[in-house]
C-alpha cells in the first residue's frame, strides 16, 4: 500500500503525491508549498480533497492515494490507489473536452461543467495502482 504518511510530498522527480485512506478520522495539513503554490490536504477513509491557493484541485470518494501528479496546460496525469472503486473530480478549464485514459485504455472524452469539473470513476482493487491520464482536446 502506497499510503502517504505526512499527508502531502514532492517527490524527487518533481511530481505531487498525496493522500492517506487508512485513516478512520480526518486528517489534513495545509501551508504545503509546491512549485510557488499553497496546497491544503484532507484525507482520511471516506474522502481526499487537495486544494491549491483556496481552490479546489483534487477529490476522490472514498479516499484515495495518489503519486505523482503532474499537471500541464494540455494533461493531467497520476497514479491513484484506494479500497475500493472511486469516484474523483478534477478541476480542469470550464466547458472543455478532454480524453480519458485509465491504465492507458481510452474511457472516452469527457466535457467539464461551467465550472471546470470533470468526474471519472474509476475501479480500484486494494495493493494495485491505476494511472490516470487526462488530456485536453
Amino acid at each position: 500500500m502506497a499510503v502517504i504518511t505526512e499527508l502531502i510530498r514532492k517527490e524527487a522527480d518533481g511530481t505531487l503525491s498525496f493522500g492517506n485512506f487508512d485513516f478512520d478520522t480526518k486528517q489534513k495539513k495545509s501551508d504545503f508549498e509546491y512549485e510557488g503554490d499553497m496546497y491544503k490536504i484532507k484525507t482520511f477513509k471516506e474522502i481526499t480533497k487537495l486544494e491549491k491557493n483556496g481552490m479546489f484541485v483534487y477529490e476522490s470518494v472514498p479516499g484515495t492515494v495518489v503519486t505523482n501528479m503532474k499537471s500541464t496546460e494540455n494533461e493531467v496525469v497520476f497514479n491513484v490507489e484506494g479500497w475500493e472503486d472511486s469516484s474523483i473530480t478534477l478541476e480542469l478549464e470550464p466547458e472543455q473536452e478532454y480524453k480519458v485514459l485509465v491504465d492507458n485504455a481510452d474511457i472516452g472524452r469527457m466535457k467539464t461543467n461551467l465550472g471546470g469539473k470533470l468526474n471519472i470513476s474509476v475501479e480500484l482493487n486494494p495493493g494495485q495502482t491505476s494511472q490516470v491520464k487526462v488530456e485536453k482536446l
